[in-house]
């Protein structure tokens, strides 16, 4: 029987109360939407099994920042919209479209690695941050979240992302999440946070990604997750991590050590549907 995944990571989302860290943790988890939660308290727990590296990482068009080059960048990462893996265009092709994946004569396909996300979704309210921070300790990825239509919540980031990278490993993968962007829509003036504004932000302050979700849709609630795991991963094959120190934020199958804890929320999904052709959109906005 083979394993079940082979590496593990820490996630924590962080971020204001209300801005729906917890409803993105269960909608990743159990794929739903749950239209009112208890304010969290402490810390709540959930799991997830995603693919990491290629096949998966090929469609899903997601490198890191080392490997992009000038004409692959836009088209794989602008606004997040990549859709199933279209190739970059060849400016040499006669038709001008996108030239399909090549792949090696005479090459086994690669084995897809698996990575369980286990996810800790951190209360917001000021009143508990003496107690959310310590779990900030051995986090080898973070979600910070705001709400697209509560500015406050946006200016809150700058804060908790200094307080994340004070206490957590040096070189954690931070995504910034705008969530509730179901609500909004082109000619609609709820939204209060611009999509230039957060990208800026990120640039600012050496942020990997900005990702737009919802989570009473479920749209780019999977990408969020995927761009800090895959990221993970990379850091993973580059040897940034011990994966048999108890203190790392990730660890391989087997592993000893606290992070292997089994979470109250569990599910595995969606292991095959980064390889599925057409009937999947990856993209970072609802």
């Amino acid at each position: 029987m083979s394993q079940p995944w082979d590496y593990i990571a820490k996630l924590v989302c962080i971020g204001d109360s209300g801005t729906g860290k917890s409803s993105l943790t269960i909608r990743l988890c159990e794929g739903r939407f749950v239209p009112t939660h208890d304010v969290t308290i402490g810390v709540e727990f959930g799991s997830r099994i995603v693919p990491v590296g290629p096949p998966a990482s090929d469609w899903l068009g997601i490198k890191p920042e080392t490997e992009r080059t000038p004409s692959s960048a836009p088209a794989a990462d602008d606004a997040g919209h990549h859709q199933n893996g279209a190739a970059v265009q060849d400016p040499n092709s006669a038709s001008g479209l996108p030239s399909p994946p090549t792949k090696p004569q005479n090459s086994s396909p690669p084995v897809q690695k698996r990575m369980k996300l286990s996810l800790w979704d951190t209360a917001g309210q000021e009143t508990y941050k003496s107690i959310t921070r310590s779990y900030f300790r051995g986090a080898s990825g973070a979600l910070l979240v705001f709400d697209i239509t509560r500015p406050s919540t946006f200016a809150s980031v700058t804060q908790w992302l200094q307080d994340l990278r004070q206490i957590a490993e040096d070189g954690i993968v931070v995504v910034l999440v705008g969530n509730k962007c179901d609500l909004v829509s082109e000619d609609d003036n709820r939204r209060r946070v611009t999509r230039q504004e957060a990208e800026e932000w990120c640039r600012a302050n050496n942020v990997v990604r900005y990702v737009e979700t919802s989570a009473k849709s479920g749209e780019g609630v999977e990408r969020a997750f995927l761009e800090v795991a895959e990221r993970i991963y990379h850091n993973i094959e580059a040897g940034k991590y011990d994966l048999n120190d108890r203190r790392s934020g990730v660890k391989g199958y087997g592993a000893s050590g606290g992070a292997n804890a089994a979470a109250p929320r569990t599910i595995t999904l969606g292991l095959n549907d980064a390889m599925k052709q057409g009937n999947r959109t990856w993209g970072g906005c609802c």
